[in-house]
């Protein structure tokens, strides 16, 4: 489990999380929640900087 934080998101961006959330709803069986979309866009983002 992770750290449980408050992040203030742009409306536009979180319509974006939501339709990516939509669409992964629809194509798996298990339940998906929005910070599963938004840790796994995140992540991927993450991917192209080196740190």
């Amino acid at each position: 489990m992770g750290d449980r934080i408050t992040v203030v998101l742009d409306s536009s961006n979180v319509e974006k999380l939501r339709s990516i959330q939509a669409k992964m709803i629809r194509t798996s069986t298990k339940s998906i929640s929005f910070s599963r979309v938004l840790n796994l866009v995140v992540s991927e983002g993450l991917k192209k900087f080196k740190a």
